[in-house]
């Protein structure tokens, strides 16, 4: 029986060697996948927005919370001062009702949380809307619309998230 000469370093250092060599394109694709995509507006995410509601600290009496997050598309960096618009069918009142209707801004975080009225189901599903409008300010990004669905009309807080493209 021969023996290597080689040391275990060698080996591991040739063996990486060729890895990059034969599987280095793999490697940039991998860099290349965990990329940030954005966020595609959702059907009915539209439904009922209404163009400038205000920047309030709270919808209504509250008790139920929505949040999320605000990141941009690629790096995935969070996006502080993006104002958010929320509205949903409640307790108080009709997802068409102005007073349903309010906007908060992005944290140095991205992140965002708004009070409002209990959510109630309309047309079976109790769901909230979320709008990213780009014509409320000059970040250059892509108009996005979110419905989330809440998985239970008793449940408290609803979250959805934001990765929004540059236009």
């Amino acid at each position: 029986m021969t023996r290597d000469p080689r040391t275990r370093r060698e080996i591991l250092r040739s063996g990486a060697a060729s890895a990059l060599l034969l599987g280095g394109a793999g490697l940039f694709a991998s860099a290349r996948a965990s990329e940030v995509a954005p966020t595609p507006t959702m059907r009915g995410g539209a439904n009922n927005y209404r163009p400038g509601a205000p920047i309030v600290e709270r919808i209504g009496g509250g008790g139920f919370w929505m949040s999320g997050t605000v990141r941009r598309a690629g790096d995935g960096a969070p996006l502080q001062g993006i104002r958010i618009q929320i509205w949903a069918h409640t307790t108080e009142g009709a997802e068409r009702d102005p007073h349903s209707h309010g906007a908060t801004l992005t944290d140095a975080n991205g992140a965002f949380r708004l009070e409002m009225p209990q959510i109630v189901p309309v047309f079976g599903q109790p769901h909230g809307h979320l709008a990213y409008d780009a014509s409320y300010d000059d970040a250059g990004f892509e108009t996005v619309f979110l419905r989330p669905v809440m998985s239970s009309a008793s449940d408290k807080s609803l979250s959805a998230h934001f990765v929004l493209r540059r236009a």
